[in-house]
């Protein structure tokens, strides 16, 4: 169960993290604690399950990167092992399983296109791959989320 200490790291994460030598001091401070307590409490949150992952979102675009979604159908028995193959390059943000004829589905962000077309090559030819479809961003949908704990 999360504890009210626990609620306000959480929003804390989700708004103006600080970009310093130390930010979970700068987060600590803004909770009247310490930087070990932070530490601490997103440890067990994250060994709890209720938080995977802190990093941060950049403008791609602005960055001179293209973003794409692609769909993988992969034949069952190789699926682990391709989504695996996946994440090892440089450009994929995550991966995840979905039911239907494309049963993995990946997100890529590349500094060109020779770039993208050389990863997407790699893995249109790991074992299982079947077919893929290429889904090309054309606009942004979702800027900021932000969940209010309380």
């Amino acid at each position: 169960m999360l504890t009210t200490f626990d609620k306000a790291l959480l929003n804390e994460l989700q708004k103006d993290f600080p970009v310093t030598e130390h930010p979970f001091a700068v987060i600590a401070e803004r909770l009247a604690s310490d930087e070990k307590t932070v530490l601490d409490h997103l440890q067990a949150l994250r060994t709890n399950g209720y938080l995977r992952h802190v990093g941060a979102f950049f403008d791609s675009p602005a960055l001179g990167y293209g973003g794409t979604l692609i769909a993988l159908r992969v034949a069952p028995a190789q699926l682990a092992a391709v989504a695996s193959m996946v994440n090892r390059y440089n450009g994929v943000t995550h991966n995840y399983e979905r039911e239907g004829e494309y049963n993995l589905w990946f997100t890529l962000l590349t500094p060109s296109p020779e770039e993208k077309q050389a990863v997407l090559e790699a893995v249109g030819s790991l074992p299982g791959v079947e077919r893929m479809l290429d889904l090309v961003a054309e606009r942004t949908y979702k800027i900021r989320v932000q969940f209010n704990l309380k």
